[in-house]
């Protein structure tokens, strides 16, 4: 694993060959947060199945997901398709054929991932960075289309957080409601709570209604240090949470359609 380090926090992240074995068909595998530690209150993140094991799937910390495929424009039914951050996938049997290469460039602050990926007439370049600064970690990515068609570029962050004990969540700095469901409630200062806890592994997944913005922060309960944030430099496009008897996660999407010789950038600020 790779790793960023100052005398606030440790940030462990997947290494894209030696770690390969943790990565499936869901998560981008350049610049995975795997976890993040407290130098005092010890590790911050958790996950769907944390701590009593991991699989690809559930993931834990904070991965990217990239959640369009791009497939065959002459055979649309093929299930061999590019998955952006990740390499070529069978998508029939939800397993990677060939993942992408990366090349790392490390720094004492920095993590820099890029890739370039080409299948069919889809050509594209990727690169995660990652920064830590004191108690601040930014993760910024850019995404440059450099073949001939129009990538429908569809990504949200996952971060997952342990479970606070009153069951609050999280709060938005924009207008948000929360249809009426089973698992959640708006609270009176703000925050999203649960219902009914404590709650399954199986869990509850909502799509809140929002406003637009073009920056979005969002506030996160966090049973060591109080409140941690995450600050989203792009304009929100979905706005879905999710939660279980483990963790609990906000999903910011980005969308934006990339064409030939175009660059979409966007960033996430997570301060703790």
């Amino acid at each position: 694993m790779l790793t960023l380090n100052n005398a606030h926090l440790t940030v462990t992240v997947l290494d894209p060959v030696a770690d390969q074995a943790r990565f499936g068909a869901r998560y981008c595998t350049g610049g995975y947060i795997y976890q993040i530690a407290d130098q005092r209150a010890g590790d911050l993140l958790s996950g769907p199945t944390y701590p009593h094991d991991f699989n690809w799937f559930d993931g834990q910390g904070i991965p990217d997901a990239f959640t369009n495929r791009l497939g065959d424009p002459a055979d649309p039914n093929n299930p061999i398709q590019l998955a952006i951050g990740i390499g070529v996938i069978d998508t029939a049997s939800n397993t990677v054929r060939e993942f992408c290469a990366w090349t790392v460039t490390e720094t004492p602050e920095t993590l820099r991932f890029q890739t370039t990926q080409t299948w069919r007439n889809w050509s594209l370049q990727l690169t995660r960075e990652l920064t830590l600064r004191r108690r601040t970690l930014k993760s910024e990515s850019w995404l440059k289309n450099i073949g001939s068609g129009v990538i429908p570029l569809r990504w949200f962050p996952h971060p997952f957080f342990p479970l606070y004990d009153t069951g609050e969540c999280c709060k938005f700095d924009i207008g948000v409601r929360v249809p009426d469901n089973p698992g959640y409630e708006l609270l009176l200062n703000g925050f999203i709570g649960q219902k009914k806890l404590p709650w399954d592994r199986r869990g509850h997944f909502l799509a809140l209604e929002h406003d637009a913005a073009d920056k979005l922060t969002i506030l996160q309960k966090h049973p060591k240090l109080g409140l941690v944030s995450a600050m989203c430099h792009y304009r929100l496009a979905w706005m879905p949470i999710w939660g279980n008897k483990n963790t609990f996660s906000f999903e910011p999407y980005f969308e934006q359609s990339v064409g030939p010789g175009e660059e979409a950038h966007w960033r996430v600020d997570y301060d703790f």
